[in-house]
């Protein structure tokens, strides 16, 4: 099964175009959806959830319309919104169990048995009977996860999982995603460029939005390669070398600044060639060095 999304737009009443013509082909397994906070990845995910119509376009889900069989839609879809939210003085068996029920689990004994074993597999089997509120963020995450995993859906939603996470619940996320991924259409909206970078085979790279970029993590790499060049500078040396040069991204490192820049050649004195990689590809796309078919080809 598959998701074939085709020219899909939506635009707000206050004149915003959220979405713009956008598609995708999007097959079993995890795909990430990069942007900037704003870019309209969680409208798209909104919509493909029947959470919001859409102005124009289609969007399938295998023989299921999504835009005009919504109840074939949820019956078979998994939602993790960024804003998850739980009722503190539950125990997470207990909300998880009224959830099930929501989603049509109506024999007891078949309800108790696919709660305990979403329990077990999001590792939350050991404090199932702990109210959610005394839940770490990471907890509630996989919480949303095992939420989500009921019903056994073909299509998995994730807006934003790991923000806010510490590191190692965020790796623990990460490998429960991957686990789960196997035959599931998961997509991964975020914009944390690591995490697609860990986990997807495949991504899309949105911005006003609009679909900038999409493939396979390592061909784009591979099409800026041999692009990226560093510098330290200080700060005033920086901000001149914004007007100078295409510069991809400045960070910190050490107390000094770091410029990257895009160019075919060495874009000036102090320069030198680096290693590209998936966030050179991703600040390439938003600042528009990589917008054109013909500029991205490996």
């Amino acid at each position: 099964m598959q998701l074939v999304i085709r020219d899909l737009s939506k635009r707000y009443a206050n004149g915003v175009q959220a979405i713009n013509r956008v598609s995708l082909t999007i097959p079993a397994g995890m795909f990430g959806l990069l942007g900037p906070n704003g870019a309209g990845k969680s409208t798209l995910m909104r919509t493909l959830a029947t959470l919001q119509s859409a102005d124009s376009g289609s969007a399938t889900l295998g023989e299921i319309d999504i835009l005009h069989e919504p109840s074939k839609v949820r019956a078979v879809l998994g939602y993790l919104p960024q804003d998850f939210g739980v009722y503190p003085k539950v125990s997470a068996q207990d909300l998880l169990d009224h959830f099930a029920r929501l989603k049509g689990l109506v024999d007891s004994r078949s309800r108790r048995e696919t709660v305990e074993a979403l329990l077990r597999r999001v590792n939350l089997y050991d404090v199932r009977k702990r109210k959610l509120g005394g839940f770490s963020g990471g907890m509630r995450q996989r919480f949303g996860i095992a939420q989500a995993m009921l019903g056994n859906p073909k299509l998995l939603i994730v807006d934003e999982p790991t923000a806010g996470l510490d590191p190692e619940e965020r790796v623990r996320f990460h490998n429960l995603l991957a686990d789960i991924a196997a035959d599931v259409v998961v997509i991964l909206s975020t914009h944390i460029v690591s995490d697609v970078a860990d986990l997807c085979s495949n991504l899309a790279i949105i911005d006003h939005g609009k679909v900038l970029l999409t493939g396979e993590p390592d061909r784009l790499v591979a099409a800026v390669q041999g692009r990226i060049w560093r510098r330290a500078a200080t700060k005033s040396e920086a901000e001149a070398l914004k007007a100078q040069v295409s510069v991809v991204s400045t960070r910190l490192q050490a107390g000094r600044t770091i410029v990257r820049a895009y160019s075919n050649a060495s874009p000036g004195a102090g320069f030198e060639l680096v290693e590209a990689d998936l966030e050179d590809v991703y600040f390439c796309a938003i600042a528009g060095y990589l917008s054109a078919p013909d500029r991205i080809a490996a």
